[in-house]
């Protein structure tokens, strides 16, 4: 338990001044209410040595009154300390982890499920912020509460003081019995409850493909099954900490009628006086309130020590910052060398060298799973390559602060992603300072400065979670005015135009035309329009690169480009001719 309550300040990190102050208070606090027991002494004695008067109630008001306002000042800066250290501790662990998960390699993604990463930040963090002061509040408070009032009665009789200093030590041993217990126990019910995150979010995610399919039942079954499973972890656990709650709490109420039998007994034999016997007789009901209520709640340490495990897991995660410098190169000339990737033991790309110079526009082609992708995440280091490196303006893209290097990149993704946040902060990402003109000057380079007009709200509108609310075209062209706003030297386009409205395609080009002049561009396209222009074509094929050059010349050497470019083509026209037929 020591060990849990040392980690739990760790954790706390700069907040651990609050929490620590919380714990003082506990302690003051716990002296004044042991000044209850003195105030009760000062009545018992005057009565039995009756010579009670108006000395003896003002006395024992004077002692009431300081103990009652020191136990509310006192409690009042415990509760804030506690409840503001543990609310701004896990504020800091938050942000903590969101600016660390920006370094991360996107490979611990793809390993650890979205379920997994947000029941971390969300219900295990809510289990630190919200269980742990409570915990350790009832807990450390009813462990001190308990020594202060020990002492107090050792003031009085230190047989009597041993007597409770037994009883004590005795429910330690009940309750190291219990956190034992309860660190076999408590894994299952965290993955439980982390599992049942991951169900909720996947139904949610999935809700079209559910419906699509008419897969509900099969829906409702997986995430019924971890429903139930977490009640089921959660209960058990209840269930299996009652034996040694009921153990801890017979053995305090049996010490406790020791204590009333041991001063009875002192009395009579006249070692223990009358007034100090009724004290004892008193005590014994109220020395171990707190203590109990400490057992009790002190189930739930290792709960707490388990959660800040998971959190911790998520900071130790190595990231790919650590030994970068900000770095401005000279030239934004890409070079790739002899450039490996594997997902686990999957080889993506296998043994790649390019060079894409500055200023220049390079395609690169191939068929679906070939590494297209890959290949530009290496390049923006969104993962390490495995083998090999890839330079930019002449550094290693390693030797650069992520941060650095990613101001050279602007990125448009086919799947785009939009926060749940106005449109004109969806663009904003691409320049945070930005002006609203500056935003509507993007967004019809763009063309998609009109319909973002028509809306409700203009660009007050809020798009909804991955912009649901709006169209997949729109989203599209609401990916492309954020990386217009960024204006960065480096562009990369994955099949940016996959899903724009074929009315707004050529626009679209020509937006993207001026985007990309006098930069270094990156595209993965499939298209003719799209490729034949660049001033080089990749073409990767299993992880590799087998073909080169410019689109006459690849068209000329045959091979894979020329035939993919053929099936495209014909692939066209068997759409045209059959238009043509069903419209006669």
């Amino acid at each position: 338990m020591l060990g849990i309550i040392r980690k739990f300040f760790a954790f706390a990190g700069k907040r651990r001044g609050k929490l620590q102050q919380g714990i003082v208070f506990a302690f003051i606090n716990s002296i004044f209410q042991a000044l209850q027991i003195m105030a009760l002494y000062v009545v018992l004695n005057a009565l039995v040595e009756n010579q009670v008067s108006a000395a003896t109630a003002w006395s024992s008001f004077g002692i009431m009154l300081a103990s009652m306002i020191g136990c509310i000042l006192t409690k009042h800066k415990s509760t804030m300390g506690e409840a503001e250290g543990s609310f701004y501790m896990c504020a800091d662990k938050r942000t903590e982890i969101g600016d660390r998960m920006k370094y991360m390699p996107m490979g611990y993604f793809n390993d650890n499920s979205l379920g997994a990463i947000t029941a971390t930040v969300t219900s295990t963090m809510e289990d630190v912020q919200d269980v742990a002061p409570r915990v350790m509040d009832k807990t450390i408070h009813g462990y001190i509460h308990a020594a202060v009032i020990t002492l107090m009665l050792v003031f009085f009789d230190w047989r009597i003081g041993l007597i409770v200093v037994g009883g004590i030590l005795l429910f330690i041993g009940v309750n190291a019995l219990m956190q034992r217990k309860s660190r076999h126990i408590s894994p299952a019910r965290v993955a439980a409850q982390t599992a049942l995150v991951g169900a909720v979010l996947e139904y949610v995610q999935g809700m079209s493909v559910v419906r699509a399919f008419n897969l509900a039942d099969n829906a409702h079954k997986t995430m019924d099954r971890a429903i139930e499973e977490c009640e089921k972890q959660n209960v058990g656990l209840e269930i299996a900490f009652i034996p040694f709650i009921f153990f801890q709490s017979l053995i305090l109420k049996w010490v406790s009628v020791v204590l009333v039998i041991a001063s009875i007994w002192f009395y009579l034999a006249g070692t223990m006086t009358l007034s100090v016997c009724l004290l004892m007789l008193i005590s014994s009901f109220i020395i171990y309130s707190q203590l109990e209520t400490a057992g009790s709640m002190s189930a739930l340490l290792r709960l707490i020590d388990l959660s800040m495990d998971r959190v911790e897991e998520i900071r130790r995660t190595p990231v790919m910052d650590e030994k970068g410098h900000d770095i401005s190169p000279a030239d934004c000339t890409i070079v790739g060398s002899d450039v490996s990737f594997s997902y686990g033991e999957r080889k993506i790309i296998d043994n790649v060298s390019f060079v894409i110079p500055h200023g220049t526009t390079t395609a690169v082609i191939g068929p679906s799973g070939g590494g297209k992708t890959t290949l530009c995440n290496l390049i923006a280091r969104f993962w390490d390559a495995d083998g090999g490196r890839i330079t930019l303006g002449g550094r290693d893209v390693r030797d650069y602060s992520l941060d650095s290097l990613l101001s050279n990149f602007s990125m448009v993704f086919q799947n785009v992603y939009l926060f749940n946040d106005t449109i004109a902060n969806n663009i904003k990402f691409g320049k945070p300072d930005a002006t609203i003109e500056e935003i509507r000057a993007a967004a019809r380079k763009a063309c998609c400065d009109d319909f973002i007009m028509a809306l409700p709200k203009g660009y007050d509108t809020v798009v909804g979670e991955s912009g649901a609310t709006i169209s997949g075209g729109e989203k599209q062209r609401i990916s492309i005015a954020r990386a217009i706003l960024k204006d960065a030297p480096v562009i990369i386009l994955d099949e940016a135009t996959a899903n724009v409205d074929p009315e707004n395609e050529n626009h679209l080009q020509a937006a993207i035309a001026e985007l990309t002049r006098r930069k270094t561009v990156i595209m993965i396209a499939h298209r003719l329009k799209t490729v034949r222009h660049a001033d080089q074509i990749l073409v990767l094929d299993r992880g590799k690169i087998i073909q080169r050059g410019k689109h006459d010349q690849l068209m000329a050497e045959g091979g894979l480009y020329a035939d993919f470019i053929g099936m495209r083509e014909k692939s066209l026209g068997w759409k045209l001719d059959g238009t043509v037929r069903a419209a006669g």
